[in-house]
């Protein structure tokens, strides 16, 4: 048979968590919070380094919606860390550098019959879719050490420690955390639940960091806290969120170091590529996920993008941004204080900090909206503003956090995105990564082959189409219609391909193998969308009468001419 191939738009880009609109929920920061407030909530994001001195840095974004003095955010550490503020844009600006992609090329095999005066191939375009630091402390009050305190960003923070001597050291750290104004206990939520969580972190030698809004401070200024700790492995301490974390929440983690990172004490999830929905820019992914989770009892991650830090190079922070701020601070002290601050306004308005910084220096008589939606409107305000200290903080804590981070992935070798969700009741192991050199590369780029199956006895609308898949499996199609397998299926395949258990070398060990039941499946259904031409069945259910009968004419013609005389 002839072929033609036909160049056509590939499918579409799948923007992970951000297409997923988030559903109100009841947790922050993904460790553990106050939920006196609802919260929004659409998939918790952690950056892990595990760096050349044997400390541990995490960058967590803490996600909440309500009243500033309600805030109240603890996770249990090692050690004392040390504390500082990161940006949301980098953690936007980082997903979007490895956000899987599920796209498809297109191909036209052989000729379709063609009507009179049209004499063109095309097909169309595919089907497109969008998915897709403080001073030390001293010892406290009612026998809790005060390790460490300070105000970084908008938030105040304190690292404690109870004295042993407590018959419950759970119960001891809540009544503190309350009294101190830590607002630890959610709405309706059982102080002893939250004790006895807590607790079991005291005991295992670990110290609690907790963090509260600064006086004054709104839900705008919550921003990403980054620390760094002594620690052998990273580590998400997972079960307090259960206490208000909402079902299938999502957990989306960069672990950077020397190799790929693989989750010990949870397993490795391949998804079945045949549930994805190829043709609309794999819309239901989130979908997928959550039912590979399940299978796995909600202990798995799936590995989404494995490679090399060199990936991600200026992906955090553009050359033209370092350009524009290296600019702004060597010309700052010939500037004008108008001049330096409109300047910063036109390019740094939309990071992290920049607001809360404006609200210190520009004058209450302008006011911070007013200056925003128009810098230039008010220069004879903005004349006596103190230009070195609003360059200095300028630096500090909008600029420094997206150069911070940015350098932070450039310092390791490689970067592994991992993703999975988790609802309250899955929560009672805390995932722990390690690293295992043995293990391939893992790309977040995934297109499949779309071949449109032409034959001259059939129009192109009524053309077969077959999706040849990366794994090898090919999924047929009529034209016109929908990707025939979803999650919500009466009897759904699997949503793993393969579920393995993981480790710091070799393979790994292969849990469970659902190929059997897919190509089952798969052939079963591919059986009910013929190919053209082959004499084997029905080749479309649109399939044109008039071409039937002209073949079984001719095929009757050629009977009676054979008969002998």
């Amino acid at each position: 048979m002839s072929r033609i191939r036909l160049a056509m738009a590939s499918g579409a880009l799948f923007l992970l968590a951000l297409a997923v609109h988030a559903e109100p929920a009841h947790a922050c920061g993904g460790l553990f919070c106050s939920a006196t407030a609802p919260v929004n909530q659409a998939a918790e994001r952690i950056i892990f380094s595990k760096n050349e001195d044997g400390s541990v840095t995490a960058v967590v974004q803490i996600q909440y919606q309500g009243p500033s003095e309600e805030f109240a955010w603890v996770l249990p550490v090692p050690g004392i860390p040390v504390v500082n503020v990161s940006s949301d844009l980098a953690f936007t600006r980082l997903q979007q550098a490895s956000n899987p992609q599920y796209t498809f090329t297109t191909e036209v095999e052989g000729r379709c019959k063609q009507r009179r005066g049209d004499n063109s191939a095309s097909f169309g375009s595919p089907t497109a879719g969008t998915g897709g630091s403080g001073g030390s402390g001293g010892a406290g009050a009612d026998g809790i050490d005060v390790l460490a305190s300070g105000n970084v960003g908008p938030y105040d923070y304190v690292v404690i420690r109870p004295d042993t001597s407590f018959e419950n050291v759970g119960d001891a750290v809540v009544e503190w955390l309350t009294t101190e104004g830590y607002d630890v206990v959610p709405p309706g939520g059982d102080p002893e639940d939250i004790a006895n969580l807590l607790g079991g972190y005291m005991l295992d030698g670990m110290n609690l960091l907790a963090f509260r809004l600064t006086k004054g401070n709104s839900t705008g200024t919550i921003r990403p806290i980054w620390i760094t700790y002594e620690s052998d492995q990273p580590m998400i301490p997972i079960r307090p969120t259960a206490v208000a974390a909402n079902d299938d929440m999502g957990v989306m983690v960069w672990v950077l170091g020397e190799s790929r990172a693989v989750p010990v004490n949870y397993k490795s999830l391949e998804l079945n590529l045949v549930l994805i929905n190829w043709l609309n820019g794999a819309q239901n992914y989130n979908q997928v996920v959550i039912a590979a989770a399940n299978e796995a009892g909600g202990q798995g991650f799936v590995t989404e993008r494995a490679g090399p830090s060199s990936d991600y190079e200026s992906s955090i922070i553009f050359p033209f941004e370092r350009d524009d701020w290296e600019a702004l601070r060597m010309s700052a002290s010939a500037l004008s204080p108008v001049e330096v601050v409109k300047e910063s306004a036109w390019r740094f308005a939309g990071w992290d900090g920049y607001r809360a910084l404006a609200e210190r220096f520009i004058p209450e008589s302008v006011g911070v909206d007013a200056f925003l939606s128009c810098p230039s409107c008010y220069d004879d305000a903005l004349a006596n503003i103190d230009t070195p200290a609003f360059i200095e903080d300028l630096e500090e804590e909008v600029v420094e956090p997206m150069i911070a981070t940015q350098e932070l992935i450039d310092s390791r070798p490689f970067v592994t995105r991992l993703y999975t969700t988790l609802s309250a009741p899955e929560m009672d192991l805390d995932p722990l990564f390690d690293f295992n050199p043995d293990l391939l590369n893992v790309s977040n780029l995934h297109t499949a082959r779309r071949v449109i199956e032409c034959h001259r006895s059939i129009y192109p609308e009524e053309a077969p189409t077959r999706f040849e898949l990366e794994d090898g499996r090919v999924v047929r199609l009529h034209q016109g219609d929908p990707w025939p397998f979803d999650t919500t299926d009466e009897e759904p395949l699997p949503a793993n391909a393969r579920v393995l258990a993981l480790s710091t070398s070799g393979a790994g060990t292969v849990v469970t193998n659902n190929a059997k039941a897919i190509d089952e499946a798969l052939t079963e259904h591919n059986a009910t969308v013929a190919s053209p031409g082959c004499g084997c069945g029905v080749v479309s259910p649109r399939a044109h009468l008039g071409t039937w009968a002209s073949l079984a004419l001719f095929a009757l013609f050629r009977r009676r001419r054979r008969q002998p005389a």
